[in-house]
């Protein structure tokens, strides 16, 4: 599987990317080995995933929440941390 991911970081704002493991890939982003992006921006907390069947829809859904506003981001975050709660 392929998962789309929003983490939100320590200055606010919101990283979107797409990966096979969302768990170790915080765990990189946290250790500063993730996006450049988030390297300065430590600590990183996970907020959002998308499980999808194959990489190229992971990349395009990736494409098209990157460019959702920050607030349309925010309400994903939301719905979700409802779902799994």
């Amino acid at each position: 599987m392929n998962y789309i991911y929003i983490v939100k970081c320590s200055d606010g704002t919101y990283y979107t990317g797409w990966t096979t493991n969302p768990k170790r890939r915080v765990k990189e982003h946290n250790a500063g080995r993730g996006a450049h992006y988030t390297r300065h921006r430590r600590p990183v907390e996970l907020v959002y995933t998308e499980e999808h069947p194959d990489r190229s829809a992971a990349m395009s859904r990736e494409y098209k929440i990157k460019k959702l506003t920050h607030a349309q981001k925010e309400g994903l975050a939301q719905r979700y941390s409802v779902q799994v709660s």
